[in-house]
């Protein structure tokens, strides 16, 4: 018994003619009835009644119909699943991160995937947080690094690699670094440095700022989280930035911002579907048994 034996049976019992089955399945008409009648001498059952015009199955032909489709499933299966294998092989992998944020975890959670299937290309781009959740939606990434102040939108799912307040930080010789606390409030007039647009630091700050009825002065901006802390130390403004870069920063003052208070959560994003290939899925697994890992460790 072969599988095409039972392909052309299926398509004839589904088309009720052989003419139509042949068609259907790109054969000549005497070639799939020779098929068929094999398959009968076979099994030594008739399988379909052709007295008439339209093909009919028999008895036996209708007790054999849901095996040979059973059957032409379970190859079909077996199929997807070594596709499956041969897309990790040769797949490739789209990465977002957010440009204000180098992280070692990030790299190694990279060098990590990259050992367990090495013939996966990566491509990694830097981009803000809210291009890169829309490139995550739009299928340009398939797992990205970002910066978020509110919950992720619908179709896309995440997991909580950092959540902490956001200070304002002067520099040493500032008036204000006098001070533990601040209003937000208190801040309406005052130059900030901030990252730009997009990012998950500045939209939490302007959402903030919205929910107290003021819009934020801010005087420089910069992609870089590093750079944001330096103009801050010359004296150049408010920097707004996570509570563990101002505590250790000898050259900062951290003021603790309240009414309201401000937090911002780094997470790793893919899509709610798991991803698009073999690959981001295979991705995406590695990624969520890394960080579990780390999240059982401390």
């Amino acid at each position: 018994m072969e599988l095409r034996q039972l392909e052309y049976f299926i398509a004839v019992a589904e088309e009720g003619s052989f003419t139509k089955a042949a068609a259907k399945v790109h054969v000549a008409q005497p070639g799939v009835s020779a098929q068929v009648r094999r398959l009968e001498r076979e099994l030594g059952e008739t399988l379909f009644d052709r007295s008439d015009r339209n093909v009919r199955l028999t008895a036996a032909g209708a007790a054999l119909l849901p095996h040979a489709r059973a059957a032409l499933g379970a190859v079909a299966n077996s199929r997807l699943a070594i596709d499956e294998l041969i897309g990790l092989v040769r797949g490739s992998v789209k990465i977002g991160m957010i440009t204000s944020c180098a992280s070692v975890e990030f790299a190694e959670l990279l060098a990590g995937f990259h050992r367990d299937h090495p013939g996966v290309e990566i491509s990694l781009s830097e981009a803000t947080s809210d291009r890169l959740l829309d490139g995550i939606l739009s299928g340009t990434f398939d797992l990205a690094w970002v910066g978020l102040a509110g919950p992720c939108p619908a179709g896309v799912s995440s997991q909580i690699i950092t959540d902490e307040a956001l200070v304002a930080a002067v520099g040493r010789s500032h008036p204000l670094a006098k001070k533990s606390s601040i209003r937000l409030q208190e801040l309406a007039d005052q130059p900030l440095i901030c990252l730009p647009k997009g990012t998950g630091i500045r939209t939490c700050l302007e959402q903030a700022c919205t929910s107290v009825g003021i819009a934020p002065y801010v005087a420089l901006e910069a992609s870089a989280l590093d750079l944001v802390m330096q103009l801050a130390q010359q004296g150049l403004g408010i920097a707004i930035i996570p509570k563990s870069l101002a505590v250790y920063d000898s050259k900062l003052h951290a003021l603790a911002v309240s009414k309201p208070s401000m937090r911002s959560r780094i997470e790793l994003v893919w899509r709610a579907d798991g991803g698009t290939s073999p690959a981001a899925r295979a991705l995406v697994r590695h990624a969520r048994a890394v960080l579990s890992k780390r999240s059982d460790a401390k």
